[in-house]
């Protein structure tokens, strides 16, 4: 699959992917893929968060559920889309946001967070692939397994880090965070069908800056250029 993962993730999670559901989960992608299934994002792609932003560099979680699963859509970033692809709708509802908390104007047809990424935003999936068309499709597979291992261990070895929880699935992640040592934001999940229930109006991207810089590290620049 031609798998990038950045090298401080990658001697973090060495025990897992020894793992047999780790390993399970690579046989279960092959198998896909020999049955000319198109997976969604790219093989390349599966670790593009981890890649983008290694663990030392993290400060902000911003956790998702499923990848996108239409064609081009997905590239391994939680809620982003690669350059060319018109802002998804719950994207678009956090530019939204973005622009009414902190007054900065945003892209209306670029959806590009890599910027974030590179900043120390983790944009993590629970679910790190899905079949094209088909949402959903591999949240069985062990994905969460590994994800939820994934927070364990960003709560257990860092702090002072911000994780952004939006919607009842995200929210469930909060028992695996220590809010001794870390920030938890939770609203609703800024898809249309929930958006106006409280995602709207959260002001999380102005409050985690704040909780950044009294943690005397530097905020995001949730802008997009």
């Amino acid at each position: 699959m031609n798998v990038k993962i950045e090298q401080s993730w990658k001697a973090l999670l060495d025990k897992e992917f020894s793992k047999t559901y780790f390993r399970e989960i690579v046989a279960f992608l092959k198998i896909e893929k020999l049955q000319k299934k198109t997976i969604c994002p790219p093989g390349s792609l599966l670790f593009n968060a981890f890649n983008l932003t290694p663990f030392e560099d993290v400060k902000v979680v911003i956790l998702g559920q499923d990848p996108y699963h239409g064609w081009g859509q997905a590239h391994g970033l939680s809620f982003s889309v690669p350059d060319g692809v018109t802002p998804p709708p719950s994207l678009q509802n956090i530019f939204k946001e973005i622009m009414a908390d902190l007054g900065v104007s945003m892209p209306r047809q670029q959806g590009n967070l890599t910027q974030w990424a590179e900043q120390g935003v983790l944009l993590l999936n629970a679910f790190l692939s899905v079949r094209l068309n088909e949402p959903l499709s591999h949240s069985k597979i062990g994905w969460e397994t590994f994800t939820d291992t994934v927070i364990r261990l960003l709560s257990e070895k860092k702090e002072g880090l911000v994780f952004l929880l939006w919607g009842k699935f995200a929210q469930q992640k909060q028992s695996l965070i220590d809010e001794n040592k870390h920030y938890v934001l939770k609203a609703a999940h800024p898809s249309p069908f929930s958006a106006d229930k409280g995602f709207f109006g959260c002001r999380h991207f102005s409050l985690a800056n704040e909780y950044l810089m009294r943690q005397r590290k530097s905020p995001i620049n949730w802008k997009l250029s």
